[in-house]
C-alpha cells in the first residue's frame, strides 16, 4: 500500500514487491513471530512518527481476546498495549466483571500510535480506513494463531476491523455478532470513551453499562 492511500483511506491494492515488507514473506506461526517481525512493518506510513510498534500481549492459549483501536501515548512509549489511563480503567472494569486480564489476549486494530503534536503533547488522532485495512494483516494473523472463543471489540474502529463493516456501537453494544471464519465478536465501547464523559453521574452510569457488557463474556465462555 502507498503512503498516499494510508493517509486518504483510499481502497488498498495487494502490496507490490517494493511495498511488501520482509515480514510478509516470512512464515508466521506464533505470537512471538509477530512481535519479532512487526517492528519492520511498512504497510502504511504510521511507523514514521511512532516510537515503536505495539503488538498484542497475552497467552497463546487465551480463549478471550480484546481488541482496541490503537496504542496511545503511554503504550507507544512503553511498547505494551493498554497501559495508559484507558488501560488502567479497563483493568478495573475487568476485575469488577470478575475477569482476569492475565487470561486474556489484548491487542489493537492498528499497531502504531497516530497522533497530532500540540506543543509538547501528542494528541490521539483516529486512524483512517486505509491504515486500519493495512494493519488488519497483523490482526488477522494474531487471531488465526489464537483461535479465541470470543473477541471483544472495544469501539468502532475495532468493530470495523473485525467485522469488515460499520456497526452502530451504541445500538449493538452487548451483542455478540458473527464475524468471518466463525469468529464471535462482542461489541462494546472503548474505555477511553468513559474517560471523556464530563458529567460524573453520566460517567458512572456509562462505566456500569460497560461492566455489564463485559459480564456477558461469562455466558459465551461458559464461566
Amino acid at each position: 500500500m502507498t503512503a498516499r492511500q494510508a493517509r486518504t483511506g483510499a481502497d488498498t491494492h495487494p502490496p507490490t514487491e517494493a511495498e511488501t515488507s520482509a515480514s510478509d514473506r516470512e512464515e508466521i506461526a506464533t505470537l512471538a513471530d509477530i512481535r519479532r517481525l512487526a517492528g519492520g512493518c511498512r504497510r502504511c506510513d504510521l511507523y514514521e512518527h511512532a516510537t515503536q510498534v505495539v503488538t498484542g500481549e497475552g497467552s497463546e492459549h487465551a480463549r478471550l481476546a480484546l481488541v482496541g483501536e490503537q496504542p496511545g501515548d503511554q503504550e507507544d512509549l512503553q511498547g505494551r498495549p493498554f497501559v495508559g489511563p484507558a488501560g488502567r480503567l479497563l483493568d478495573r472494569c475487568l476485575q469488577e466483571a470478575e475477569l482476569d486480564r492475565d487470561e486474556c489476549y489484548v491487542t489493537n486494530a492498528v499497531k502504531h500510535f497516530k497522533f497530532e503534536r500540540r506543543g509538547k503533547r501528542r494528541i490521539h488522532e483516529r486512524p483512517n480506513a486505509g491504515e486500519v485495512q493495512a494493519c488488519k494483516w497483523w490482526l488477522d494473523r494474531e487471531l488465526k494463531i489464537l483461535k479465541p472463543r470470543l473477541v471483544v471489540a472495544l469501539g468502532a474502529t475495532a468493530v470495523q476491523a473485525l467485522l469488515g463493516r460499520a456497526v452502530g456501537v451504541m445500538k449493538q453494544r452487548g451483542q455478540v455478532l458473527p464475524g468471518p471464519d466463525g469468529l464471535q465478536v462482542l461489541v462494546t465501547v472503548h474505555p477511553s470513551y468513559l474517560l471523556r464523559i464530563p458529567d460524573s453521574g453520566a460517567a458512572e452510569r456509562a462505566r456500569s453499562a460497560f461492566i455489564e457488557d463485559l459480564r456477558k463474556i461469562h455466558t459465551v465462555l461458559g464461566k
